[in-house]
């Protein structure tokens, strides 16, 4: 080989060694400056927040009521006629009975046996039933019944509310010690108010095949109305020195709309001005996020389910 030769295959080497040390450094260049622009479009997108969509929902609009059972009618058992002796006891107080079920056997002065009835189907509240007791058409009674086991939740409402209530208007009625919700009715309202406490009496009028006790507290809920509109959950509503807010997401930037809020139920409340149905709301607002920042959105899982 000639040297002339041996000095081009040389400077071939040289020439592509050189070419792959570039290539190398550009490569080397290129990716921080990849991961750099990575990192650069993770900071536009911005933090993650929990979103949902404003939807429309019906509210109802409750009275609150607590008070304690009364009886409704009560109907007191005697013998018809006096000088009789019990005999026999067939039902004992705090039994249901039913109209026409017999509670006692009696023996007349002149011999014989007289067999006495529930006049009405109802809850026995009360009973002088005694073997070998005398009975009488003037003395206690007998047995007292609480016809139909029908009560009155009696309970008293400020002034501002007895507008609000009516006649026939649904109830859901907690007794203390019942385990179940009733549905009771507005039966009756005070058409006056105690000069003192400014409260009026209402009645709650309930029914149960169940036991009830005579003077157990409870607590009615009233529907008095119904107002449907835009709904949010109540930990979207931020209340602070501008008034309340709600924190919309539009083009992942946060914007803050003021709002007039209405009833609430459920964990929810009702938007009454300030956002259009639709809305992507921030589920959970907060001081953290302000006026312009950039978020990542992200859809409740409740509502990603139902979509």
């Amino acid at each position: 080989m000639s040297h002339d030769v041996a000095t081009g295959h040389s400077r071939r080497l040289f020439r592509r060694g050189a070419s792959l040390l570039a290539l190398g450094a550009i490569c080397a260049t290129a990716l921080p400056a990849r991961a750099a622009d990575e990192a650069n479009a993770d900071a536009v997108k911005g933090q993650a927040v929990t979103v949902l969509k404003a939807t429309k929902s019906c509210f109802p609009a409750i009275v609150e009521v607590s008070g304690f059972l009364i009886p409704r009618d009560e109907v007191s058992v005697r013998p018809d006629r006096p000088g009789a002796k019990v005999t026999e006891v067939t039902v004992d107080a705090g039994e249901i009975v039913a109209q026409g079920q017999t509670l006692a056997r009696l023996a007349g002065p002149e011999g014989g046996s007289t067999t006495i009835q529930a006049p009405v189907a109802g809850l026995v509240s009360s009973s002088t039933a005694v073997i070998g007791a005398p009975a009488s058409a003037k003395g206690d009674a007998l047995f007292t019944i609480i016809a139909r086991g029908e009560f009155d939740l009696v309970g008293q409402v400020p002034t501002r509310n007895l507008a609000q209530l009516a006649t026939n208007q649904s109830a859901a009625v907690k007794i203390v010690g019942v385990p179940d919700e009733i549905t009771g009715r507005v039966r009756r309202v005070s058409a006056t108010v105690e000069p003192n406490s400014q409260l009026g009496n209402v009645f709650v009028g309930i029914s149960s095949t169940k036991r009830l006790l005579s003077n157990a507290s409870g607590r009615a809920m009233i529907k008095t109305g119904e107002s449907c509109g835009i709904s949010v959950p109540l930990t979207a509503v931020l209340y602070s020195s501008a008034g309340t807010v709600v924190q919309v997401v539009r083009r992942q930037t946060v914007e803050t709309k003021r709002v007039e809020i209405g009833l609430m139920n459920g964990g929810n409340v009702e938007i009454r001005e300030g956002l259009q149905e639709g809305d992507v709301v921030v589920a959970r607002a907060g001081a953290l996020l302000r006026e312009g920042d950039t978020v990542r959105p992200v859809i409740a899982a409740a509502q990603s389910t139902e979509q």
